[in-house]
Protein backbone atom coordinates (compact mmCIF):
# COMPACT_ATOMS: atom_id res chain seq x y z
CA UNK A 1 0.00 0.00 0.00
CA UNK A 2 1.95 2.98 -1.37
CA UNK A 3 5.28 1.33 -0.59
CA UNK A 4 4.26 0.22 2.91
CA UNK A 5 3.73 -3.21 4.40
CA UNK A 6 0.20 -3.89 5.57
CA UNK A 7 -1.39 -6.61 7.66
CA UNK A 8 -4.13 -8.26 5.61
CA UNK A 9 -5.82 -9.87 8.64
CA UNK A 10 -5.91 -6.47 10.35
CA UNK A 11 -7.32 -4.92 7.21
CA UNK A 12 -10.04 -7.59 7.14
CA UNK A 13 -10.91 -6.82 10.76
CA UNK A 14 -11.22 -3.09 10.12
CA UNK A 15 -13.04 -3.30 6.80
CA UNK A 16 -16.76 -3.29 6.42
CA UNK A 17 -18.27 -6.39 4.82
CA UNK A 18 -17.60 -6.22 1.11
CA UNK A 19 -15.30 -7.20 -1.78
CA UNK A 20 -11.77 -8.12 -0.73
CA UNK A 21 -12.49 -8.73 2.94
CA UNK A 22 -12.70 -12.52 2.72
CA UNK A 23 -9.55 -12.68 0.59
CA UNK A 24 -7.59 -10.80 3.27
CA UNK A 25 -8.27 -13.47 5.87
CA UNK A 26 -6.59 -16.41 4.11
CA UNK A 27 -3.30 -15.90 2.21
CA UNK A 28 -3.47 -19.36 0.59
CA UNK A 29 -6.99 -18.67 -0.72
CA UNK A 30 -5.79 -15.30 -1.99
CA UNK A 31 -3.00 -16.98 -3.96
CA UNK A 32 -5.45 -19.49 -5.38
CA UNK A 33 -7.98 -16.86 -6.42
CA UNK A 34 -5.60 -15.08 -8.80
CA UNK A 35 -5.70 -11.63 -10.37
CA UNK A 36 -9.35 -10.86 -9.70
CA UNK A 37 -8.98 -11.47 -5.97
CA UNK A 38 -5.80 -9.42 -5.81
CA UNK A 39 -7.57 -6.56 -7.52
CA UNK A 40 -10.31 -6.70 -4.87
CA UNK A 41 -7.73 -6.62 -2.09
CA UNK A 42 -5.87 -3.71 -3.66
CA UNK A 43 -9.14 -1.79 -4.01
CA UNK A 44 -9.97 -2.51 -0.37
CA UNK A 45 -6.55 -1.34 0.80
CA UNK A 46 -6.91 1.82 -1.26
CA UNK A 47 -9.85 2.77 0.95
CA UNK A 48 -7.55 2.46 3.99
CA UNK A 49 -4.72 4.60 2.70
CA UNK A 50 -4.82 6.80 5.78
CA UNK A 51 -5.43 4.06 8.33
CA UNK A 52 -2.24 3.63 10.38
CA UNK A 53 -3.73 0.60 12.14
CA UNK A 54 -3.22 -1.64 9.12
CA UNK A 55 0.46 -0.73 8.60
CA UNK A 56 2.70 -3.68 9.50
CA UNK A 57 6.33 -4.12 10.49
CA UNK A 58 7.94 -6.59 8.06
CA UNK A 59 10.53 -7.55 10.68
CA UNK A 60 7.76 -8.81 12.94
CA UNK A 61 5.59 -10.34 10.22
CA UNK A 62 5.97 -13.92 11.44
CA UNK A 63 5.12 -16.89 9.27
CA UNK A 64 3.23 -16.02 6.07
CA UNK A 65 0.95 -19.04 6.51
CA UNK A 66 0.72 -22.20 8.58
CA UNK A 67 2.23 -25.01 6.55
CA UNK A 68 0.02 -28.09 6.39
CA UNK A 69 2.97 -30.39 5.56
CA UNK A 70 6.55 -30.21 4.28
CA UNK A 71 8.17 -32.21 1.50
CA UNK A 72 11.80 -31.38 0.65
CA UNK A 73 13.22 -32.62 -2.65
CA UNK A 74 16.79 -32.91 -3.93
CA UNK A 75 16.99 -31.99 -7.61
CA UNK A 76 20.61 -31.00 -8.32
CA UNK A 77 23.23 -33.69 -8.99
CA UNK A 78 26.13 -31.35 -8.23
CA UNK A 79 24.76 -30.69 -4.73
CA UNK A 80 24.35 -34.43 -4.17
CA UNK A 81 27.93 -35.08 -5.27
CA UNK A 82 29.50 -32.22 -3.32
CA UNK A 83 27.59 -33.09 -0.16
CA UNK A 84 28.44 -36.79 -0.39
CA UNK A 85 32.14 -36.02 -0.82
CA UNK A 86 32.25 -33.74 2.21
CA UNK A 87 30.16 -36.05 4.41
CA UNK A 88 32.75 -38.76 3.80
CA UNK A 89 35.69 -36.38 4.29
CA UNK A 90 34.37 -35.02 7.58
CA UNK A 91 32.41 -37.81 9.19
CA UNK A 92 33.15 -41.28 7.75
CA UNK A 93 35.81 -43.66 9.12
CA UNK A 94 39.39 -43.09 7.99
CA UNK A 95 39.60 -46.18 5.71
CA UNK A 96 36.62 -44.95 3.68
CA UNK A 97 38.09 -41.46 3.43
CA UNK A 98 41.44 -42.81 2.22
CA UNK A 99 39.89 -45.04 -0.45
CA UNK A 100 37.73 -42.21 -1.83
CA UNK A 101 40.59 -39.70 -1.86
CA UNK A 102 43.00 -42.17 -3.48
CA UNK A 103 40.51 -43.03 -6.22
CA UNK A 104 39.88 -39.37 -7.09
CA UNK A 105 43.62 -38.53 -7.08
CA UNK A 106 44.51 -41.48 -9.29
CA UNK A 107 41.67 -41.21 -11.80
CA UNK A 108 40.83 -37.50 -11.60
CA UNK A 109 37.19 -38.63 -11.66
CA UNK A 110 34.42 -38.59 -9.09
CA UNK A 111 34.41 -41.53 -6.68
CA UNK A 112 31.41 -43.56 -7.96
CA UNK A 113 29.49 -43.68 -4.63
CA UNK A 114 29.52 -39.86 -4.59
CA UNK A 115 27.51 -39.70 -7.82
CA UNK A 116 23.71 -39.95 -7.86
CA UNK A 117 22.56 -43.36 -9.03
CA UNK A 118 20.20 -43.99 -11.92
CA UNK A 119 17.16 -43.86 -9.65
CA UNK A 120 17.96 -40.21 -8.80
CA UNK A 121 17.28 -39.29 -12.44
CA UNK A 122 14.26 -41.57 -12.81
CA UNK A 123 12.32 -40.51 -9.69
CA UNK A 124 12.50 -37.17 -7.83
CA UNK A 125 13.98 -37.85 -4.38
CA UNK A 126 12.39 -36.22 -1.32
CA UNK A 127 11.82 -36.60 2.39
CA UNK A 128 8.91 -35.65 4.62
CA UNK A 129 9.96 -32.87 6.99
CA UNK A 130 8.53 -31.51 10.21
CA UNK A 131 6.12 -28.73 9.24
CA UNK A 132 5.44 -28.04 12.93
CA UNK A 133 9.08 -27.02 13.53
CA UNK A 134 8.95 -23.91 11.34
CA UNK A 135 10.86 -20.76 12.28
CA UNK A 136 9.97 -17.27 11.03
CA UNK A 137 12.27 -14.59 9.71
CA UNK A 138 14.11 -12.97 12.61
CA UNK A 139 13.58 -15.78 15.12
CA UNK A 140 16.55 -17.29 16.90
CA UNK A 141 17.65 -20.70 15.67
CA UNK A 142 18.20 -22.71 18.89
CA UNK A 143 21.33 -24.86 18.60
CA UNK A 144 20.04 -28.46 18.69
CA UNK A 145 21.36 -30.58 21.55
CA UNK A 146 22.06 -33.57 19.28
CA UNK A 147 24.56 -31.96 16.87
CA UNK A 148 27.93 -30.20 16.85
CA UNK A 149 27.77 -29.54 13.10
CA UNK A 150 24.75 -27.34 12.44
CA UNK A 151 24.33 -26.24 8.83
CA UNK A 152 22.11 -24.13 6.55
CA UNK A 153 20.69 -24.87 3.09
CA UNK A 154 19.36 -22.25 0.66
CA UNK A 155 16.24 -23.59 -1.05
CA UNK A 156 13.51 -22.31 -3.34
CA UNK A 157 10.14 -23.55 -2.07
CA UNK A 158 6.56 -23.32 -3.24
CA UNK A 159 3.22 -23.51 -1.47
CA UNK A 160 0.21 -25.21 -3.02
CA UNK A 161 -2.97 -23.21 -3.46
CA UNK A 162 -5.07 -26.01 -4.94
CA UNK A 163 -5.46 -29.71 -4.10
CA UNK A 164 -3.64 -32.38 -6.09
CA UNK A 165 -4.39 -36.08 -6.51
CA UNK A 166 -2.69 -38.20 -9.19
CA UNK A 167 -2.06 -35.14 -11.39
CA UNK A 168 -0.15 -34.84 -14.63
CA UNK A 169 2.96 -32.62 -14.40
CA UNK A 170 1.07 -29.84 -16.18
CA UNK A 171 -1.82 -30.08 -13.73
CA UNK A 172 0.60 -30.12 -10.81
CA UNK A 173 2.29 -26.90 -11.92
CA UNK A 174 -1.08 -25.17 -11.98
CA UNK A 175 -1.56 -25.90 -8.26
CA UNK A 176 1.41 -23.76 -7.19
CA UNK A 177 0.22 -20.67 -5.35
CA UNK A 178 3.50 -18.89 -4.68
CA UNK A 179 7.26 -19.10 -4.22
CA UNK A 180 9.31 -18.38 -1.12
CA UNK A 181 12.75 -18.76 0.49
CA UNK A 182 13.38 -21.75 2.75
CA UNK A 183 16.32 -22.63 5.00
CA UNK A 184 16.54 -26.40 5.54
CA UNK A 185 18.62 -26.56 8.73
CA UNK A 186 20.67 -29.75 8.97
CA UNK A 187 22.68 -31.73 11.54
CA UNK A 188 25.52 -33.02 9.42
CA UNK A 189 27.23 -35.66 11.54
CA UNK A 190 23.79 -37.11 12.27
CA UNK A 191 23.07 -37.17 8.53
CA UNK A 192 26.37 -38.99 7.94
CA UNK A 193 25.45 -41.67 10.49
CA UNK A 194 22.03 -42.11 8.93
CA UNK A 195 23.63 -42.48 5.48
CA UNK A 196 26.22 -44.99 6.73
CA UNK A 197 23.75 -47.24 8.48
CA UNK A 198 20.96 -47.15 5.88
CA UNK A 199 18.32 -45.69 8.16
CA UNK A 200 14.98 -44.35 6.93
CA UNK A 201 16.36 -41.65 4.65
CA UNK A 202 17.69 -38.26 5.77
CA UNK A 203 14.69 -37.40 7.93
CA UNK A 204 15.35 -39.38 11.09
CA UNK A 205 17.07 -36.69 13.21
CA UNK A 206 19.30 -34.80 10.82
CA UNK A 207 16.48 -32.82 9.19
CA UNK A 208 13.44 -32.89 11.45
CA UNK A 209 14.28 -30.24 14.04
CA UNK A 210 13.85 -26.93 12.18
CA UNK A 211 13.20 -25.11 8.92
CA UNK A 212 12.84 -21.39 8.32
CA UNK A 213 10.59 -19.72 5.73
CA UNK A 214 10.57 -16.07 4.76
CA UNK A 215 7.59 -13.79 5.18
CA UNK A 216 7.63 -12.91 1.45
CA UNK A 217 5.58 -15.13 -0.89
CA UNK A 218 5.95 -14.36 -4.60
CA UNK A 219 2.93 -15.06 -6.81
CA UNK A 220 3.57 -17.52 -9.62
CA UNK A 221 3.23 -14.95 -12.39
CA UNK A 222 6.20 -13.07 -10.91
CA UNK A 223 8.48 -16.10 -11.39
CA UNK A 224 7.73 -17.39 -14.90
CA UNK A 225 10.75 -19.73 -14.93
CA UNK A 226 11.66 -21.26 -11.57
CA UNK A 227 14.87 -22.61 -13.11
CA UNK A 228 16.17 -19.05 -13.56
CA UNK A 229 16.22 -18.11 -9.86
CA UNK A 230 19.47 -16.92 -8.25
CA UNK A 231 20.34 -16.60 -4.60
CA UNK A 232 23.05 -16.29 -1.98
CA UNK A 233 23.84 -16.82 1.68
CA UNK A 234 25.40 -14.24 3.98
CA UNK A 235 26.80 -15.00 7.41
CA UNK A 236 27.22 -11.90 9.57
CA UNK A 237 26.92 -9.86 6.37
CA UNK A 238 29.66 -11.73 4.47
CA UNK A 239 28.65 -13.57 1.29
CA UNK A 240 29.60 -17.20 1.78
CA UNK A 241 28.09 -18.63 -1.39
CA UNK A 242 25.89 -17.92 -4.41
CA UNK A 243 23.85 -20.31 -6.52
CA UNK A 244 21.10 -20.75 -9.08
CA UNK A 245 18.34 -23.19 -9.89
CA UNK A 246 19.39 -23.98 -13.46
CA UNK A 247 19.60 -27.57 -14.75
CA UNK A 248 17.64 -29.59 -12.19
CA UNK A 249 17.27 -33.33 -12.69
CA UNK A 250 13.46 -32.94 -12.73
CA UNK A 251 10.96 -30.22 -13.53
CA UNK A 252 8.79 -28.90 -10.71
CA UNK A 253 5.72 -30.39 -12.41
CA UNK A 254 7.28 -33.87 -12.35
CA UNK A 255 8.31 -33.31 -8.75
CA UNK A 256 4.80 -32.38 -7.62
CA UNK A 257 3.15 -35.11 -9.71
CA UNK A 258 5.35 -37.70 -8.02
CA UNK A 259 4.57 -36.31 -4.55
CA UNK A 260 0.83 -36.49 -5.27
CA UNK A 261 0.85 -39.93 -6.89
CA UNK A 262 -1.45 -42.21 -4.91
CA UNK A 263 -2.15 -39.57 -2.28
CA UNK A 264 -3.81 -36.19 -2.00
CA UNK A 265 -1.95 -32.93 -1.46
CA UNK A 266 -3.85 -29.90 -0.18
CA UNK A 267 -3.59 -26.10 -0.19
CA UNK A 268 -0.98 -25.05 2.34
CA UNK A 269 1.34 -27.98 1.66
CA UNK A 270 4.90 -26.68 1.42
CA UNK A 271 7.26 -28.17 -1.17
CA UNK A 272 10.98 -27.39 -1.44
CA UNK A 273 12.96 -27.95 -4.62
CA UNK A 274 16.12 -28.66 -2.60
CA UNK A 275 19.44 -27.02 -1.94
CA UNK A 276 20.78 -24.74 -4.65
CA UNK A 277 24.14 -26.18 -5.76
CA UNK A 278 26.97 -24.87 -3.61
CA UNK A 279 24.66 -23.17 -1.12
CA UNK A 280 25.26 -25.03 2.14
CA UNK A 281 28.13 -25.01 4.58
CA UNK A 282 28.75 -28.72 3.99
CA UNK A 283 29.71 -28.21 0.35
CA UNK A 284 31.93 -25.29 1.33
CA UNK A 285 33.41 -27.10 4.35
CA UNK A 286 32.72 -23.87 6.21
CA UNK A 287 30.72 -24.05 9.41
CA UNK A 288 28.45 -21.63 11.20
CA UNK A 289 28.94 -20.86 14.90
CA UNK A 290 26.73 -19.66 17.77
CA UNK A 291 25.74 -15.98 17.72
CA UNK A 292 26.22 -15.69 13.95
CA UNK A 293 23.36 -14.42 11.78
CA UNK A 294 22.60 -16.54 8.72
CA UNK A 295 20.73 -14.69 5.96
CA UNK A 296 19.39 -16.40 2.84
CA UNK A 297 18.27 -14.44 -0.21
CA UNK A 298 16.62 -15.30 -3.51
CA UNK A 299 16.53 -12.46 -6.00
CA UNK A 300 13.05 -11.12 -6.65
CA UNK A 301 11.54 -12.92 -3.65
CA UNK A 302 13.28 -11.68 -0.52
CA UNK A 303 15.45 -12.66 2.41
CA UNK A 304 15.15 -14.68 5.58
CA UNK A 305 17.57 -14.42 8.50
CA UNK A 306 18.08 -16.13 11.85
CA UNK A 307 20.65 -15.61 14.58
CA UNK A 308 22.09 -18.91 15.77
CA UNK A 309 21.63 -19.53 19.48
CA UNK A 310 24.29 -20.72 21.94
CA UNK A 311 25.38 -24.35 22.15
CA UNK A 312 23.44 -26.16 24.87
Amino acid sequence: MRGRWVSLPRAAERAEEGPGQAECRDPIALLAAGDEARAKVEALLATMAGDAEVVADPFAAGLPFEARSLRAFSLWPSHYEGSARMLVKRFFPAPVRRVAAAYERATRRTFPPFRPNRHFYEVPAFYLGNHAAMLADGEEMPWPVHTEWLDFELELACVLARPLADPTPAEAREAIGGWLVLNDWSAREVQAEEARHGMFGPAVKSKSFANTIGCDVLSVDELPDWRAATGRVRVDGEVWCEGRTADPAHDVGEMLAYAAAGERLEPGDLISTGTMPGCCGLELDRWIQPDQTVELEIDGIGTVANRVGPRP
